[in-house]
């Protein structure tokens, strides 16, 4: 390790003097020791001299240079090792001038289950702990569900849990809807249902004429047989699967591919990545990271790839290849690095041609539209809170939004959610859900009022300057649930803004009222800040609905066992397996309960007595 001393100005001269030519990695720091920017280099004095040019330097890359006070050099065997260490420091440090790639550890796959004689399938993420048979990585949930859908709808798989199947006494509506051949109450065959397990698999792995050829087989010999049923249904199977055929771009090639598309505009820049698994297009997911050093797009693409594939490796299967729109200097490094945390060999292409020519047009057509979107959203979004600043007379721009909504069904599980929006929008790192308790049933003010205490508390009791003040406060509520608020800011001492949102007569969207500062207003002329509004209102909506039923499943769900002194899990789980549920264990008598391994005589009467006391 070597490094300069901090010093108000940095002598850059001495210190590249003393730098290294071999391959290493390099940390700029500020005045305080902390790091600005994490880089990698093949050549450290060389990539660092680059910085310190008299011209051709951007805007942005001076504005970095001006703040350097250190910088701390680590000398490397290869340049490959460089990018393992560069990948690793910056997820550890999380450097302002770096780009931060989301760690996406949940893909989604179509997963078939290998532990039953009527195996389901299912859509899981995560890591692979069942065993079974995985397909994927989906680029989103909703492009999981059309295709289980679709698949149901083709193979008639079962997608019910295990515990359901089990305890099934006469077809679901599945079977009815004709979605499924019910093999929970034997209205299919062992033999049959293997087939079209065996199908499904021959579909997911992208051998759709393979597939095709032996369903005309099986259907031609079923006519043969007079079974016409069969072969009609087989028939209305073929069908299915030719017009899928139809509607893929490209199912020529074969081999597991991931496609890079690029776009540049207005100093933004968008990645297109299109999955494409056994041939097959699964879909495709886009990223809009924020590069804070101007460079080339190379550079660019060279720096996303690292994190995407090295640092953020784990949370996706690696493809056979990669399909890139510019050439990459460093391609062989990157291919490297993958190797070297994963195992495997991956190529990495540029100039191609027939279908992956056709993908990668795809994607960059992909990334432009999706640019032009996003740019287009953000112009919108600057109008909306300008228009907003401007209705309700806020002299300093509104830079942060907090919207508060209560959700519970009749008192139960009541839960409060906040939602943050920025100037690009919603901010939902920065979300937050409060369980409310040890208030009335249903009572809305006070659930506010404790929403609000434990979210601003702190912040009031924080020294001046630090913590995240919202500049406008948004209460999803009539006068009530805004004077309560009122009382608790009050309280508080903050100076912050507060709004609120309330169902107009009618309760239809685009007709709520407005009260601020004890008036209500009068948003005529001001759609675009009434949109605003209403998204923020919504998203909160949402977000306290979603909280509100997972907290009160997870309270229907508890077993009354959980609450018995003494019973753990496994006695709990012994419990319920000996006597087949809950109600089995209910319904036992001492002697029976006395009859579990790790139950005795005096703990089998306290459960009892615990389960019978009326």
């Amino acid at each position: 390790m070597a490094g300069s001393e901090g010093k108000k100005t940095f002598d850059h001269k001495d210190f590249l003097e003393k730098a290294s030519s071999r391959p290493g990695v390099y940390d700029m720091r500020d005045q305080n020791g902390k790091t600005l920017y994490i880089g990698k280099a093949k050549n450290l004095k060389n990539r660092l001299s680059s910085y310190f040019r008299a011209t051709g330097l951007t805007t942005k890359t001076m504005a970095l240079v001006s703040k350097i006070a250190d910088i701390q050099l680590t000398i490397t065997n290869t340049e490959t090792e460089a990018l393992l260490l560069e990948q690793n420091l910056i997820k550890d440090r999380k450097p302002p001038y770096n780009i931060l790639l989301r760690d996406d550890k949940s893909y989604p796959y179509i997963y078939i289950s290998a532990d039953s004689d009527f195996p389901r399938m299912d859509s899981c993420r995560g890591r692979k702990r069942q065993k079974g048979h995985y397909y994927g990585p989906y680029p989103s949930g909703v492009a999981v569900r059309d295709s289980l859908h679709l698949l149901q709808k083709i193979f008639k798989i079962r997608q019910c849990s295990d515990s359901y199947f089990r305890n099934r006494t006469r077809p679901c509506l599945q079977y009815q809807i004709d979605r499924c051949k019910a093999p929970c109450v034997g209205l299919v065959t062992e033999d049959e249902y293997q087939q079209d397990i065996v199908d499904t698999q021959q579909f997911l792995e992208g051998k759709n004429q393979q597939l095709i050829r032996s369903l005309i087989k099986r259907m031609e010999t079923a006519a043969e047989a007079l079974d016409f049923e069969e072969a009609a249904a087989t028939r209305d199977k073929i069908n299915h699967l030719r017009a899928i055929q139809e509607q893929q771009s490209v199912t020529k090639a074969a081999g597991d591919i991931d496609v890079i598309g690029f776009a540049q505009l207005a100093g933004n820049t968008c990645f297109d990545v299109l999955f494409i698994r056994s041939g097959r297009v699964l879909g495709h997911k886009y990223y809009f990271p924020d590069f804070k050093l101007e460079a080339e797009p190379a550079d660019y693409l060279e720096d996303f790839m690292a994190q995407f594939y090295v640092r953020l490796f784990g949370s996706r299967d690696l493809p056979d290849e990669i399909v890139v729109p510019v050439e990459l200097a460093g391609a062989n490094t990157i291919e490297d690095a993958i190797t070297a945390v994963s195992g495997k060999k991956i190529k990495i292409k540029c100039k191609v041609r027939s279908d992956r020519h056709d993908w990668l047009t795809l994607a960059n057509k992909n990334a432009q539209q999706n640019l032009e979107s996003h740019l287009a959203s953000k112009s919108h979004m600057t109008k909306r809170y300008a228009q907003l600043n401007e209705l309700l007379r806020i002299e300093n721009p509104i830079l942060r939004m907090e919207c508060f909504d209560i959700s519970h069904t009749m008192g139960e599980a009541t839960v409060a959610s906040c939602v943050v929006f920025g100037p690009e929008g919603p901010v939902s790192s920065e979300y937050r859900r409060f369980n409310i308790s040890g208030i009335a049933p249903g009572d809305d003010y006070a659930a506010m009022a404790v929403a609000l205490d434990k979210r601003y508390r702190k912040l009031a009791e924080a020294p001046e300057g630090e913590g995240l003040k919202p500049d406008l406060v948004i209460i999803d509520g009539g006068k009530g649930q805004l004077g309560m608020a009122s009382e608790v800011i009050e309280r508080l001492k903050l100076p912050i803004p507060l709004l609120g949102v309330a169902k107009g007569v009618t309760r239809k969207p685009g007709l709520e009222t407005l009260i601020y500062q004890g008036k209500e207003l009068n948003p005529e002329g001001s759609e675009a800040a009434l949109l605003l509004i209403q998204q923020i209102r919504d998203e909160a909506h949402r977000f306290a609905i979603t909280g509100h039923r997972q907290r009160r499943q997870k309270a229907r769900n508890r077993s009354v066992l959980e609450d018995i002194p003494g019973i753990g899990s496994k006695r709990r789980s012994a419990l319920l397996k000996f006597f087949g549920g809950r109600d089995g264990v209910i319904n036992a008598t001492i002697e029976e309960i006395k009859k579990v391994e790790g139950i005795s005589l005096r703990l089998a009467q306290q459960i009892h007595e615990y389960l019978h006391n009326d």
